[in-house]
């Protein structure tokens, strides 16, 4: 067994006073280093657990917990961004990106487990339709509130954005949704008239841009996380009425393009688990672009001491990447 020296005294909650750790341990002044707990301990021994990594002493009914051994973690929650509107119109509004919640020292005890809903992206409209809203993401007692939907466009029938984590583009001459405080920015309105273009959703930094005359709304830009990935941009709005025009650009972030008019591309598309908002459709080309799914990611300094998602080491620190749903348990 792998032997740690121990030259210090040792207080834990009264299990063990100004004792010397060497008079309670075999091989004299050492802690074992041991995956599972002996079987017949002596009252005051002490051991290094490594399955749990913890320091443990042996009070003669059962074993405890020798100091402190909470995990400070860092993380992020992004909700499903929400699809662009669908239709054959003027322009549909771009999709707004999942709501962007981020925290960070947050002091966890071994043992806690908590249960994790990463949020789908709405689905992309294939008809002249309300782009849809992305599913909400939870850890911790907080949601992330999915991103509002873009709103349609079928001229003259047009329609405001959805509100949601971040607001979807409204369409010709039409509001943008509003977004949730703290978590993501508004869509933008569309451009009215026939030559209308749908507004940007918004992003967890900026709200979307409006439509012009010139192409589609861009989305609003996302949050970058400890100078890494962005996530949460906004999809751009769709391009205006039978013009060579281009559709809004996405959103640094994962945000999808709006759809463009005169034989151009359609409608991009969300990035998965970033919770980028869905590009509004054009007149070329119906469908919209779905939303991105959503994330959770958790981050705590040193070795790996909790279970649950994809698992990394970077930079002196453990990452837990949830990109679908699932349990992060204190070791």
């Amino acid at each position: 067994m792998a032997l740690t020296k121990i030259t210090s005294n040792v207080i834990a909650n009264n299990a063990v006073t100004q004792s010397k750790i060497d008079s309670s341990v075999s091989l004299g002044g050492g802690i074992e280093s041991v995956a599972s707990r002996p079987g017949s301990p002596t009252n005051g021994t002490v051991i290094w657990n490594t399955t749990n990594n913890v320091l443990e002493t042996y009070t003669g009914t059962g074993w405890v917990t020798l100091a402190s051994q909470t995990l400070a973690i860092d993380y992020i929650l992004v909700a499903g961004g929400g699809s662009g509107g669908g239709g054959n119109g003027y322009g549909s509004g771009g999709g707004g990106a999942g709501g962007y919640i981020e925290n960070t020292n947050l002091s966890l005890s071994p043992g806690a487990s908590f249960s994790i809903v990463i949020g789908a992206g709405g689905a992309s409209r294939t008809s002249a339709l309300q782009g849809n809203n992305g599913s909400n993401t939870t850890f911790n007692s907080l949601t992330a509130i999915g991103g509002g939907g873009g709103g349609y466009d079928v001229g003259p029938n047009t329609t405001v954005g959805s509100s949601g984590g971040s607001g979807g583009g409204g369409s010709a001459g039409q509001a943008g949704g509003a977004g949730t405080s703290g978590q993501g920015y508004a869509g933008a309105a569309g451009y009215a008239g026939t030559t209308g273009a749908g507004g940007g959703g918004g992003g967890a930094t900026t709200a979307g841009s409006v439509g012009s005359t010139a192409g589609g709304g861009a989305g609003g830009t996302g949050q970058t996380w400890l100078n890494s990935t962005t996530y949460a941009g906004g999809g751009g709005g769709g391009a205006r009425y039978n013009s060579a025009t281009p559709g809004g650009t996405g959103g640094s972030g994962g945000g999808g393009k709006g759809g463009d008019t005169g034989g151009g591309t359609a409608a991009v598309s969300g990035t998965a688990n970033t919770g980028g908002g869905g590009g509004g459709s054009s007149q070329s080309h119906i469908t919209s672009g779905a939303g991105g799914s959503g994330v959770v990611i958790i981050r705590y300094a040193g070795s790996q001491r909790a279970s649950g998602g994809t698992v990394t080491a970077l930079g002196g620190y453990t990452y837990h990447t949830f990109n679908s749903s699932g349990t992060f348990t204190v070791q």
